[in-house]
């Protein structure tokens, strides 16, 4: 089996475990503080796969030890932003579309910060997002809502995250100037700056009483297995396919993640998309398409053939 094909099946469990991790989430942050949950989401996550990967992130060098921080310092900014926009209340289904243009964002982000050409499917998508998150967002005249602007500037850094977790894990981008980190080690110093950078959040704005008052034993299961299955698990393998095709080739897979979300958030917690929020979901979904729309030919030719 090439990497290619390889990344294509690790890559779908990924926007499985995605999916359930934003059930998770809504979970527990109905019961804790959230920066504190993302923080103790993110530390236990990255201490486990610490236990694994001891020996590899000692055998880091201090260049390679600088791309993890600065990717894990990128996503836990990410992180925040999106972890907030859960707790305003916003539908899980349209937080996770919103999200999804993180998609069109990333060769945008790519350019500005490496010069990296950018297609002209994403400019010819661009119109189509930017409605789709009109939609989405100016339900009240052009007032744009707290919660769905905290979700577009999440996956503002979340895009930014994508490109430097990319190039930080794929020798194959041709930059001279990155030396590939292996998944291992890069997963766990990341997702480790996310849970310290965010813990110093948590202790600055939030009370820590309020999670001792709400303790019990669901509260417990719900940050475990969000620390373990929704994160250890699902950030490893992200970044291990990452590390067996290009960026962009993994990004076309995981477009299916808001689909597996709002199904999800249907059953689960019985959300359903309609008027605007239908129209705009559809319509950030067919800019991303349209943003992949060659990479995806491409993928259900090598699928036939």
């Amino acid at each position: 089996m090439s990497n290619a094909a390889k990344a294509d099946i690790w890559l779908i469990l990924v926007t499985i475990l995605g999916a359930i991790g934003w059930i998770l989430s809504k979970e527990a942050v109905l019961q804790m503080p959230p920066f504190l949950f993302i923080s103790l989401r993110f530390l236990l996550a990255g201490l486990l796969l610490l236990v694994f990967g001891y020996s590899q992130v000692r055998a880091l060098n201090w260049n390679q030890c600088k791309q993890a921080i600065l990717v894990g310092s990128v996503f836990a900014i990410g992180m925040c932003f999106w972890i907030m926009g859960l707790y305003t209340g916003v539908s899980i289904s349209v937080g996770s579309f919103i999200l999804s243009s993180s998609v069109i964002f990333s060769p945008i982000i790519a350019n500005i910060f490496f010069k990296e050409k950018v297609p002209i499917s994403t400019w010819s998508s661009m119109p189509v997002a930017l409605l789709g998150l009109a939609y989405l967002t100016l339900t009240e005249g052009f007032e744009v809502q707290k919660g769905q602007l905290l979700f577009i500037l999440s996956s503002l850094f979340i895009a930014l995250f994508f490109v430097l977790n990319s190039r930080a894990a794929n020798d194959q981008t041709g930059v001279a100037a990155s030396e590939k980190v292996p998944a291992l080690p890069l997963t766990t110093l990341s997702l480790l700056t996310v849970g310290v950078s965010v813990a110093f959040v948590s202790f600055a704005l939030e009370s820590w009483s309020s999670a001792a008052e709400n303790y019990s034993t669901n509260l417990l299961a719900w940050v475990l297995a969000s620390a373990f299955i929704a994160t250890a698990l699902r950030f490893f393998m992200q970044t291990y396919a990452q590390s067996l095709s290009m960026a962009s080739h993994g990004v076309v897979i995981m477009v299916v993640e808001p689909i597996w979300t709002a199904l999800l958030a249907a059953a689960w917690f019985a959300e359903s998309l309609s008027g605007n929020d239908l129209i705009g979901c559809v319509l950030i979904f067919a800019a991303v398409i349209i943003i992949r729309w060659t990479l995806i030919q491409g993928l259900f030719k090598r699928s036939t053939g």
